[in-house]
């Protein structure tokens, strides 16, 4: 039995998938190429998100052992008093005054380190609360990163499959992963609790 080479090509031919429109593998290249740009810009500011978190932690975690301290110099001091009180009444008359002068000074170093631990409180309570706003931001950059190496997998896909649909499958990762960049780029509002809380 002859073969005709010109049927094996033929054959071949038909055998062949059809080949993807023209422009997809352009549109792939380009789209991955915009949001990797896009994810570069987002992970430099992500990253001075993160630094500026650590020094947050780093200024609360100094201002209650501050606290701490403080806390235990008003102790002494309480404890003093009562022991000055105590041994006032048993003193002779004549060192009253110098009980009292000493009393004196303990309640102002008392009265001094309540006020100096109530500001190191309030300085720490501040450090949480931007603590707590700045990894609201870097949630977001967190969940654009994840929602855009999700889209440049299916790209990736799409580029070897030629699925037309697929591509358009990818652009909904890709677009939340661009809204949450920009929210965090540019401070919006925008934080889905529940996403974010099963990610965590």
């Amino acid at each position: 039995m002859d073969i005709d080479p010109k049927d094996l090509v033929a054959q071949a031919a038909e055998a062949r998938p059809a080949a993807g429109p023209a422009w997809l593998n352009s549109a792939v290249a380009i789209t991955v190429a915009l949001l990797a740009t896009f994810t570069g810009i987002c992970k430099v500011k992500d990253d001075n998100l993160v630094q500026a978190m650590q020094q947050s932690q780093a200024d609360k975690l100094d201002h209650w052992q501050y606290y701490q301290a403080r806390n235990i110099r008003e102790e002494v001091a309480r404890a003093t008093l009562v022991q000055l009180r105590l041994q006032k009444k048993a003193a002779p008359p004549a060192l009253a005054a110098e009980y009292d002068e000493q009393i004196e000074a303990y309640e102002k170093v008392s009265a001094e380190q309540k006020s100096k631990k109530e500001e190191l409180r309030k300085s720490a309570e501040r450090d949480q609360a931007n603590y707590d706003a700045i990894n609201y931001r870097d949630d977001q950059f967190d969940l654009s990163d994840a929602c855009i190496a999700i889209a440049i997998s299916l790209l990736a896909v799409t580029s070897l499959t030629q699925l037309r649909w697929l591509f358009i499958v990818a652009m909904i990762p890709s677009g939340f992963g661009v809204l949450m960049g920009m929210a965090g780029l540019m401070g919006w509002h925008f934080h889905p609790d529940a996403l974010i809380r099963l990610l965590s």
